[in-house]
């Protein structure tokens, strides 16, 4: 996969997700696949159990289907994932 700054356009929902800063000690370190997106949150399936992680407070990493490991700041991703596909970022690197 090439990453550019569409990747924020991607869909999440199925992807491999691992928290890797938060503002909320609680959130750091929870990592599962990813079942369920909304505005502010990604509902992640670790260990069996449904967590909530608000976007705007954390960093994430995601693993997709070929391999490749981005690490997003998920202040570029708060916003219906729908809007996502609207929103036109600078290239960031």
């Amino acid at each position: 996969m090439k990453v550019t700054p569409d990747i924020i356009s991607y869909e999440f929902i199925g992807t491999e997700a691992k928290v890797t800063k938060s503002a909320n000690p609680y959130c750091k370190g929870i990592n599962g696949k990813i079942i369920d997106e909304t505005r502010n949150t990604f509902t992640i399936l670790c260990n069996g159990e449904k967590k909530m992680v608000m976007k705007n407070l954390s960093v994430f990493h995601f693993r997709f289907s070929d391999g490749t490991v981005v690490e997003i700041d998920g202040k570029l991703l708060v916003g219906r994932p729908e809007d996502r596909l609207k929103k036109h970022v600078k290239r960031l690197w």
